[in-house]
């Protein structure tokens, strides 16, 4: 019987904490929220598509940097993961297209485009880690 009434009063504890973490977390939440609407990064604000821009930028360059760093011998891999990307934007794409109606005519455009542009990397990728792999073969 001592032991239930231990283990009740544990749960008890653990349920306390978890409510003062929880009420910490929200006042946390609640104050990131005050700070971003006071730095005018507001819904549909320009703040927010500059940050969301800048944060493309940034994803070029290293992009561009972690490309050309790779070795002749790790480019087979990297066409591996390129095209593992690629399929997972061919699975928004495909949304943005079957939306059809229920979204605007430009999403429907961009995810047709994002489609062609994908399936062509796709099966550029693979004819290119064909073409590499042929060159390791036994003749």
């Amino acid at each position: 019987m001592q032991d239930i009434q231990t283990l009740a009063e544990k749960a008890r504890m653990a349920a306390d904490a978890a409510r003062e973490a929880a009420s910490a977390a929200q006042a946390y939440a609640e104050q990131a929220a005050s700070a971003a609407h006071g730095m005018g990064m507001t819904a549909g604000g320009s703040s927010e598509f500059i940050y969301l821009f800048s944060i493309f930028v940034l994803a070029i360059f290293i992009g561009y940097f972690v490309v050309w760093s790779v070795t002749p011998a790790l480019h087979t891999p990297l066409m591996s993961v390129t095209n593992a990307i690629s399929s997972v934007i061919i699975v928004g794409a495909l949304l943005a297209v079957g939306a059809g109606a229920a979204v605007s005519g430009w999403a429907v455009s961009f995810g047709f485009i994002g489609l062609v542009l994908a399936a062509v990397n796709i099966f550029g990728g693979f004819l290119v880690t064909q073409r590499m792999l042929a060159m390791y073969k036994k003749k």
